[in-house]
């Protein structure tokens, strides 16, 4: 009889863990394949005589970091969220939504 009781409990237990390892089949890792983020930032200063047309703040998630990313019609300049002259670049661009 406790034969019995343990081979339904081994029974129950494997059914268990195929119900779980089922549903974490379905889970898909996030890979990181050409990846575009802001891998270091800059404090200097961009130059007024460089046309910004939107920027982006991004947060940091490795292997990104703490950005604010500016753009130009052609490239973008990562800099430090931090730096000094940020908040008066950031007036009058608008937000760049992904």
């Amino acid at each position: 009889m406790a034969w019995t009781s343990r081979l339904i409990t081994v029974a129950v237990l494997i059914a268990l863990m195929g119900c779980f390892t089922g549903a974490l089949g379905n889970y898909r890792r996030p890979i990181q394949d050409g990846v575009s983020c802001c891998k270091n930032v800059t404090k200097a200063r961009i130059p007024s005589t460089i046309k910004l047309i939107g920027y982006k703040h991004q947060n940091a998630l490795s292997p990104c970091v703490d950005a604010i990313i500016f753009y130009t019609e052609k490239e973008k300049y990562c800099s430090d969220p931090k730096a000094r002259w940020i908040k008066d670049r950031l007036k009058g661009l608008e937000q760049i939504m992904d």
